[in-house]
C-alpha cells in the first residue's frame, strides 16, 4: 500500500503525535518504534492533546510515557461517537481554556492542577477518571512500566513469580496454606 503525502495529511489531521522519550526500559522491547501516533475520528487533536494532560494530572506518573496515557484519549474518542459525549468533552476542554483565559495547556504545571482541583467531581472529570482507570492500566505497555507480569496459563502466580514479593515478610508455614503440587 502506498501512502502519498496527500493521504497522510488527510488521514492525521485529527491525530496525537508524540515521541518516546524511554532510555532501556521494559516499554522500548514492545514499541515499534519510538515515534507513535494515535488517529482521532471525532475529537480534535487540541481536544486529545488537552485530555491527554488532564489525565496525567489525573493520574501522575512521572516516567509512565505519553504513549501509554494516549490509550485514555483513544477510548474517549470511540465513546464521542455518543454526541451528549462529544459535547460533554468538547464543552469540558473549553471549560479548561476558559478557565485559563485562553488555553489550558500552555500554562505551567501547578497553574493547570490548580484548574483541575476546580473541576473534580465535575461530569467532565469524572468521564477522564472513570474511563482512564481502565485504559490507563489494562494495556500492555502499562504492564511493562510498572512490572506487572500478568496472568500466565493455569497455575497463575503460583508458578510465575508469586513468591518473587521481597517487600512482605515471609510468612510463617502454617500461615501460607496449602500450595498444589
Amino acid at each position: 500500500m502506498s501512502l502519498s503525502r496527500r493521504n497522510f495529511l488527510r488521514n492525521t489531521r485529527n491525530a496525537l503525535v508524540g515521541t518516546l522519550a524511554f532510555s532501556n526500559g521494559a516499554i522500548a522491547l514492545l514499541a515499534p518504534s519510538r515515534a507513535w501516533s494515535m488517529p482521532l475520528q471525532q475529537l480534535t487533536t487540541a481536544e486529545g492533546e488537552t485530555i491527554l494532560k488532564l489525565t496525567r494530572h489525573i493520574f501522575p506518573h512521572d516516567t509512565l510515557e505519553d504513549a501509554v496515557y494516549a490509550f485514555v484519549v483513544k477510548d474517549l474518542d470511540k465513546a464521542a461517537d455518543d454526541p451528549a459525549v462529544n459535547k460533554l468533552l468538547a464543552d469540558g476542554v473549553k471549560d479548561l481554556n476558559a478557565r485559563a483565559a485562553g488555553d489550558w495547556k500552555s500554562l505551567n504545571t501547578d497553574q493547570q492542577f490548580r484548574h483541575v482541583e476546580a473541576i473534580s467531581g465535575s461530569p467532565f472529570f469524572e468521564k477522564i477518571r472513570s474511563t482512564a482507570v481502565v485504559s490507563l492500566y489494562n494495556n500492555a505497555l502499562a504492564f511493562a512500566h510498572f512490572g506487572y507480569e500478568g496472568q500466565t496459563g493455569d497455575g497463575g502466580y503460583l508458578n510465575a513469580g508469586f513468591d518473587d514479593l521481597e517487600w512482605l515478610p515471609e510468612p510463617a508455614a502454617a500461615d501460607s496454606g496449602i500450595r498444589p503440587a
